[in-house]
């Protein structure tokens, strides 16, 4: 796996082994985010606050800060997952723009003042057919953790049709076996 655009372009991410982590492909990384660099309905990603929920390698997050977001929350529960995250973040140099929250997802709770004011952007991928989207969205919203034009990107298994009751949809697309959601709270 590898940065595919902005000042890191082309530097490997490092991602944890075993069959636990399923990254977003490098294609589908470069499609999502031309989408983010061009569409007008999306907010700017440079000096933005990023969320990378489920972030296994945080090949999102670490993509994010590379094409000029600000800092970046990993959000992952999986020890090895955490250690590549951390071994990341030091070959890039980035101590100052990220911090790791060992959290359950779908158990957030309230955003602690500690992390700093409220996110511009989630990317969440969560592990295909179990359904944690929803739950995902909900404690993200319940837990004030996004502003209120804050855009969520949800990837998902290309076969699932998550509940995204209180949030629309802007956009919809499928790569491969993902299927991506972009994400505004109503």
């Amino acid at each position: 796996m590898r940065i595919v655009g902005g000042q890191f372009k082309g530097r490997t991410i490092a991602a944890p082994k075993g069959p636990g982590t399923r990254p977003t492909s490098d294609k589908a990384r470069e499609s999502l985010f031309n989408i983010i660099d061009h569409a007008d309905w999306v907010p700017p990603l440079e000096g933005a606050r990023v969320m990378d929920i489920y972030a296994g390698s945080g090949a999102l997050g670490l993509e994010a800060i590379s094409r000029g977001a600000s800092f970046c929350l990993f959000v992952e529960t999986s020890s090895a997952a955490r250690g590549a995250i951390r071994d990341n973040a030091e070959l890039f140099q980035l101590f100052g723009n990220t911090r790791i929250h060992r959290r359950d997802a779908t158990f957030l709770g309230t955003k602690p003042a500690g992390v700093g004011p409220p996110f511009d952007f989630a990317f969440m991928d969560p592990p295909y057919g179990y359904d944690l989207g929803p739950k995902t969205l909900r404690t993200l919203k319940e837990g004030g953790w996004l502003k209120p034009e804050a855009l969520v990107i949800l990837e998902v298994g290309s076969d699932e049709d998550p509940d995204t009751a209180g949030w629309t949809i802007l956009d919809e697309r499928k790569w491969g076996k993902a299927k991506v959601f972009f994400l505004k709270a109503e």
